[in-house]
Formats: C-alpha cells, structure tokens, sequence
C-alpha cells in the first residue's frame, strides 16, 4: 500500500485527512503515533523534523499540512467526491472557509485546552477570555454565512467541511456554540451525521479521556 498515514486518531488535523481520505474510500496505511510504538515516532520524526502530525507518505514522497494532504489526494488519488472545485471563483471560496475554520475556530479552541496544561502561576487568563471571545465572533459570522447552505460553501462537501468537522466539533466542548446561532448548530449535526465525519468520531471515541478540559458526555 504506497499511502500511509502519520497520525493519531483523537487530533483534529489528523481527523481532517482522515475524513477526506473516508470521502473517497481512499486506501491507506495507518501509522498510529502511540508512545506504544516508538519506532512509528522515530521515522515520522526523521521524516518530518517539525513534529507537526498528520504527515502522508506516498512511496517516499512527504507530505505535510491537512490542507496540502487533502489537495494532493485530490492531485494523486482522485476520487468520486470533487473536495475542491475545478471552477476557480468556487475553489476560493472553498479555501478561503478552510483557513476560516483552521485560524479562526480551531486555534482560538486550542488555547484554553493547551493554557490547561499550564503549570499554576504560568497560566493566560486573559488569553483565554481573547480566544473566547473570538470564537464567539467566528460563530456569528458562520451563523450568518451558513445561511440557507447545506455545506459550508454550498450544496456540495469539500475541503472546508474537512475542516469544519474536527474544528466545531471541539470548539463546541470549549465554549459551546449560543442557541442563538440555529444555523451553526444544525450545521455541525448534519457533519456529524456524514457518514466519513460519523466514523472519524467513533474512531476516537476510546481516547477521549486525553482530552485535558474532560470530554462532555455527548456526541
């Protein structure tokens, strides 16, 4: 099998490629990145000396950033689900909301779980009150953009849904998403409800316990 996947089943990035790779019934081997198996971690540190995961190998060839895996699949290992558009104007807009979710819902998300891990004395209050109140900003826009959509940059799944999945799936964990926003709450149903988001969380669910704010028992 010439694919295989560096990456760990409870990280977001990683739940990102894996949804794409699921969309496409794509096959490939999975390199679990376990303390269980430091061999596994020795190459993929040998191979990728920044330590950032998920990282695809095809034969030999590296490739690294959910975003870039997710490109090359399409480039590489073409499936029936078109996860960027071939129309220039609609392939933006589909990248464009994926840097959304990326920066702007799952990097303020990660700041309170990551500010956790802090020994006492060395905690960011008042970053942690920034990344909320960012979130909340993030929610109102998608609330809004998500209007009269079924997928994030319209009727079809693509690149930014990858994304989108993993980021407000724990996003909502960590500051849940306000009743108010009906359009993004219904909006991460319908991802949980696919059936390649569906089997990323079940895949994760035994590793829950890792997560450092305690996982809410939903979902």
């Amino acid at each position: 099998m010439s694919l295989q996947l560096f990456a760990h089943p409870f990280s977001s990035y990683c739940q990102k490629v894996l949804i794409a790779l699921y969309e496409n019934d794509i096959p490939f081997r999975m390199r679990l990145l376990s303390p269980d198996d430091p061999a596994t971690f020795e190459e993929f540190q040998r191979r990728w000396p920044m330590q950032r995961f998920p990282l695809l190998l095809d034969g030999e060839r590296a490739v690294m950033e959910s975003s870039v895996i997710i490109e090359y699949l399409q480039q590489h290992h073409a499936g029936p689900v078109k996860l960027i558009p071939e129309a220039a104007d609609a392939a933006l807009e589909v990248r464009m909301l994926d840097r959304f979710f990326d920066w702007y819902v799952m990097t303020p998300m990660q700041k309170p779980v990551l500010d956790s891990l802090r020994p006492e004395g060395h905690r960011d209050g008042y970053g942690v009150d920034e990344a909320k109140r960012q979130q909340e900003r993030g929610y109102a826009w998608l609330d809004e953009k998500l209007a009269g959509r079924t997928w994030a940059a319209g009727e079809s799944f693509s690149l930014a849904d990858c994304a989108a999945a993993p980021s407000l799936f724990y996003a909502d964990w960590v500051h849940p998403i306000d009743g108010a926003f009906g359009n993004l709450r219904a909006y991460r149903q319908r991802l949980l409800d696919r059936p390649s988001v569906a089997r990323a969380v079940d895949e994760a669910r035994p590793y829950r316990s890792l997560f450092p704010l305690g996982a809410p028992d939903r979902d």
